[in-house]
């Protein structure tokens, strides 16, 4: 059945494939995006485009006296961490108190189905590998626990409100679309920085942490395709969800920095130089995802993440695009 789906962050990574997406399967949607780190070009033209922040209360309640929505799918985030770790006050004044503004807004619209994107730094240094979905939820750093008071004012909702709500707990999103890909500045994420060095835009991998207790002392995580990871967020519509649920979304396996840098030097054909750095203060060693309750829930699993699919998609992207959506 078709929807009508206010999407935030619509111009993001993330968000570009997820509205893309939905527009494949016939909804209608508003994206909503201050574009402060989106891009007006990573929005797919079908959708309706609203410049605005996400705590603005003026202009959530004039966008939902415009439309009524079926769905709220919330994207809208800062998302480094070791940006959070150094403006701690930033991250919760977006991720938390204005997130509270647009989830006010919305309850009071009458949206009751929530979409949240949700992340794995809500475990924190996990205790066991792979993470299942009810593991301690101890942050370690202020982004994982703004994403934590997130899931719990949404548990909240569900209780007063009624709302529906699912947490979609990502691992590493990576790879690309024929059509959208990664473009941060500043770029903190792996997969983008090494392709920068294949194509000569950058001299060497950041390795920071070679002394963790993981096989080749670099850290490991859980790299999921932006394509599967948006395909999630498309079947929580029609999920049956009851109450504030949780999902991990991950492949089940881990792939360390040095053996991504190895896999894009064998994809790309190019050298991929590494240089040792010390490690990013809140970096667990390794976040690897237990599978299941996702398939369960949403009918969902990843069918285009194993690594060779995502850095190919990646490459090709970035080879179009060696300036992102500047170009």
């Amino acid at each position: 059945m078709a929807r009508k789906v206010l999407v935030t962050g619509g111009a993001g990574y993330i968000g570009s494939v997820v509205v893309e997406q939905l527009l494949a399967q016939g909804h209608a949607v508003v994206a909503l995006d201050d574009l402060s780190r989106g891009h007006r070009a990573a929005l797919d033209p079908g959708a309706q485009f609203v410049q605005g922040e996400i705590g603005d209360r003026r202009i959530l309640d004039e966008l939902l006296a415009r439309h009524s929505f079926d769905a709220l799918v919330h994207l809208a985030a800062y998302a480094l961490v070791a940006e959070s770790v150094a403006h701690p006050e930033m991250y919760f004044a977006n991720n938390v108190a204005a997130g509270r503004v647009l989830l006010d807004a919305v309850v009071a619209a009458g949206v009751r189905r929530v979409i949240f994107s949700s992340s794995c730094a809500v475990y924190g240094h996990p205790p066991l590998i792979p993470i299942p979905e009810d593991a301690p939820r101890v942050p370690v750093n202020p982004y994982g626990q703004t994403k934590l008071e997130f899931e719990h004012l949404l548990a909240d909702c569900a209780q007063r409100h009624r709302v529906a709500s699912i947490s979609l707990r990502y691992f590493n999103a990576a790879g690309a679309t024929a059509r959208y890909g990664e473009d941060h500045d500043p770029e903190t994420h792996l997969l983008p920085n090494v392709l920068q060095v294949a194509l000569g835009r950058r001299p060497a991998v950041e390795v920071y942490g070679t002394d963790y207790p993981t096989p080749d002392g670099t850290a490991v995580r859980d790299y999921v395709h932006i394509a599967d990871i948006a395909d999630a967020h498309v079947r929580a519509l029609d999920a049956d969800l009851t109450g504030a649920q949780a999902v991990n979304l991950g492949t089940g396996a881990g792939h360390s920095v040095l053996a991504v840098a190895e896999a894009a030097r064998r994809i790309t054909g190019r050298s991929i130089p590494t240089v040792a750095c010390p490690r990013r203060p809140g970096d667990p060693p390794t976040l690897v995802a237990a599978r299941g309750r996702a398939e369960r829930l949403l009918g969902w699993r990843p069918r285009r993440s194993t690594l060779d699919e995502i850095i190919a998609s990646a490459w090709d992207w970035h080879r179009t695009h060696p300036s992102g959506y500047s170009n």
